[in-house]
Order: structure tokens, then sequence, then C-alpha cells
């Protein structure tokens, strides 16, 4: 791992595209990699679905999911509103802890663009983050206000997608 006191930085990766968890994954290898401690959290996301969480965790990350069975369309359940406002709660006592190298807060800009958190919590959060880990906030939706706090903002923008055509998410490729 290089100089831990080069960490500390904020990514966030949002917008409609595809590759926002991956892009965030890729750097989570790369930390890994390098010797460093990764901490995934996911909102929104139920364990033990998506393929990347069980190889991830194979490679020394620690991943927890917050999210239920479903997806949120619409007005989320009382039920999604608290998963993420449990997984809130992990990744402050996580971002804080100055134990992890890197920190991923997957689908956090999801859970914030539906209401279920609030972005004022998520800027305390980011303010309060140990002074050398870097931390990642993913997903659509991401508060324009949050983008002041972050040293890094990509968008992923949608130009064309298979979904158009009526071509379904496919495992290994969109999960």
């Amino acid at each position: 791992m290089g100089r831990k006191d080069e960490l500390g930085l904020v990514h966030i990766y949002t917008g409609n595209g595809k590759g926002k968890t991956t892009a965030a994954l890729g750097l989570a290898v790369r930390m890994l990699g390098s010797g460093g401690k990764v901490f995934i959290i996911q909102f929104m996301k139920a364990s033990l679905v998506y393929g990347e969480q069980k190889k991830i965790a194979e490679c020394g990350a620690v991943i927890e999911s917050y999210g239920l069975p479903k997806f949120v369309h619409g007005k989320p359940e009382k039920e999604d509103i608290e998963a993420a406002k449990r997984a809130l709660e992990r990744a402050k006592e996580i971002v804080s802890s100055g134990e992890w190298d890197l920190v991923i807060l997957d689908e956090i800009c999801v859970a914030l663009g539906f209401g279920m958190i609030e972005a004022e919590e998520v800027k305390k959060l980011i303010e309060n983050r140990a002074r050398n880990t870097e931390l990642v906030l993913t997903g659509r939706y991401c508060p324009e206000e949050l983008f002041e706090l972050a040293d890094y903002v990509t968008e992923m923008r949608e130009i064309k997608h298979p979904y158009q055509r009526g071509i379904m998410a496919r495992r290994g490729v969109e999960f």
C-alpha cells in the first residue's frame, strides 16, 4: 500500500449511464492489490444477489448490504427507508473510524434521490470522515450540493443501452 497520508479524497460516480458501481469496484481491486483495506456498504442492494459481492469479499474487502430483495419503484416503503437509515448509520461509523483506506458507499445517491436519507446527513458524513480514508459515493440522482465536497465527480451518461432494444439485465454484465 502506498503512503497512507496520500489518501483522503472524495469520489462521486453518478449519472444515468452504466458503470458507477463497476468503477468503484475497480478502485477497490486496485486498493486491495496495493495492500489497502476496503469496506463497501451497499444501499438498496440485497446481499448475495450480485456477482461482485462474493468475489470482492474473496479478494479481501468487507462488504455489507442493506437493501431488501426487491427494487424500489416510485415511493419507497417504510422497510426500504429503515434499511437505508441503518446503512447510513453504519457508514458514519466506518467512515469516521480511520481503520479503512477506502470506503465505498454504493448506491447512496439513489437513496438520496428517493428521499430515504437526507443530503445534510451525507454532508456531515463526508466532513467527519477520517483524514486518510478515501471515500466513494455511487448512484444516480446525486444532489449537486455534494459536488462541492468532492475531489472527483464523474457523471456516467447513457447514450445507448441494450434495454432500449428489449434486452434485459444479464448476469455477469449488469449484475
